[in-house]
């Protein structure tokens, strides 16, 4: 089967940098996966894309050595399954808060007498080789997001399920559930500690600890601090950042200030 380069990675103790798709396009999706990311998470739950879409991205980034990840919109055993189907090799699921979710989350992803996905690979067989039905549940990588109070008052329960792999940090819904603001990078005192806390446990349990960032210079510090997937920017961000540079670069020239 194709090898899972987020696993390689962390066998090796070294940090994942992924890359963020919102955008439904399969040449945005080609251009970010030839930008030469680890892995690539197409979003299902905030961007704007939908399974047909999904398909057409995940051919894209197959023609890179980058992961393909997809985050579902919801704990909801057919996202879960019809993204693997179709070559995912890895899900993030969203407000896992108990260890009852995360349980679901593990059964949905690996296949019996493990879990309960059904048996069905139309394309992920084609992407991953003929040797997927054994080899998929070792694999797959099931993320489970840490951002809610009641993610935090679970946090041991949900790190201790066998078969989760990672966690994923998402700090907006974080900051919001500590009453802080919605941000990426710059997050305010109580939802810093609460990082540094979930960071540490997941250390404790052997679970590997992923983080959503703004901007390549937290997203490096994150890194440093024991993170091993970092995400580093969105296509339309990176999009709306270039534009917006340029324009102003042009306006700047344009008309000069007196």
């Amino acid at each position: 089967m194709r090898e899972n380069r987020l696993r390689s990675l962390w066998r090796e103790d070294r940090t994942a940098v992924n890359g963020w798709l919102a955008i439904p396009a399969g040449f945005s999706t080609e251009i970010m996966a030839h930008a030469g990311f680890d892995s690539l998470t197409i979003d299902l739950q905030h961007g704007l894309i939908e399974a047909a879409s999904m398909l057409a991205m995940l051919q894209a980034i197959s023609t890179t050595p980058t992961v393909p990840l997809v985050r579902v919109p919801w704990l909801e055993p057919g996202i879960v399954m019809k993204a693997l189907d179709a070559g995912a090799y890895g899900v993030i699921c969203p407000m896992v808060n108990t260890r009852e979710d995360a349980q679901k989350l593990v059964e949905y992803t690996h296949y019996p007498p493990r879990g309960s996905r059904s048996y069905g690979p139309v394309r992920a067989a084609i992407y991953g080789g003929p040797d997927y039905a054994s080899q998929a549940d070792a694999t797959i990588v099931a993320f489970a997001m840490i951002e809610t109070a009641e993610a935090l008052d679970n946090l041991d329960a949900i790190l201790s399920v066998d078969g989760l792999d990672a966690i994923y940090i998402g700090p907006s819904d974080l900051s919001l559930a500590l009453g802080c603001r919605p941000v990426f990078d710059e997050v305010d005192p109580p939802v810093a500690k609460a990082i540094e806390h979930i960071l540490d446990r997941a250390s404790a349990h052997g679970v590997q600890a992923g983080i959503h960032c703004g901007d390549p210079k937290v997203a490096l510090a994150r890194a440093a601090a024991g993170f091993r997937f970092v995400t580093v920017g969105s296509d339309a961000r990176f999009i709306a950042a270039g534009a917006q540079a340029a324009v102003a670069a042009m306006r700047a020239g344009l008309h000069p200030p007196a």
